[in-house]
């Protein structure tokens, strides 16, 4: 699919009889570049059906936006847009992620804040990030923040959360109207 990966086979070809200098650096790929080849090549073969990736550079792999349309649950209908920027010490340090579409939602504050444990770079539990995850796992926990990982009981979005233990109902068609105005 992209001009990275045919730039990596580019350089590992020309690698031999190279001497080492200043003009290796230039055409240096970084580490985090040689995983996000290989990753995004697995994310586009397993992406869930709900789930579009869009690479607005094809030789930025690290930049990249993800849009989520859940097909149940409170959120169905919506469609979600995500920014998933992968900093340059990656894979020691999780993706930062951040959700662009206004959502009302126990986990995903209105300014696009997101609490999914595997996003967190130091973890009490161990579900945090940890250098053997993939962009494949950052993906599938967003996919799952509007089915199985949907959280009441521990929220970043309070308000949300209690509006749900309050008025169930009332919660649904408050999730429907911001979806209406904002996730379409």
């Amino acid at each position: 699919m992209l001009t990275l990966a045919s730039k990596l086979k580019k350089d590992d070809g020309g690698k031999t009889g190279r001497a080492s200098g200043a003009s290796d650096s230039a055409h240096r790929v970084s580490i985090r570049d040689r995983l996000l080849t290989k990753e995004v090549a697995e994310l586009e073969a397993n992406l869930p059906s709900t789930c579009k990736a869009c690479f607005p550079d094809e030789n930025k792999l690290h930049h990249f936006q993800l849009a989520v349309s859940p097909d149940e649950g409170y959120y169905q209908s919506g469609k979600f847009q995500f920014e998933i920027v992968v900093p340059e010490a990656y894979n020691m340090v999780p993706p930062k992620v951040r959700c662009l579409t206004r959502i009302w939602h126990p986990n995903i504050t209105e300014n696009g804040e997101i609490c999914l444990s595997l996003l967190r770079e130091h973890s009490i539990d161990g579900t945090g990030w940890a250098p053997t995850r993939t962009l494949k796992d950052v993906v599938w926990g967003l996919n799952s923040l509007f089915t199985d990982l949907l959280n009441f009981d521990d929220p970043l979005n309070i308000d949300a959360a209690e509006h749900h233990l309050r008025d169930k109902e009332d919660f649904r068609n408050k999730v429907q109207d911001y979806i209406k105005h904002y996730a379409r």
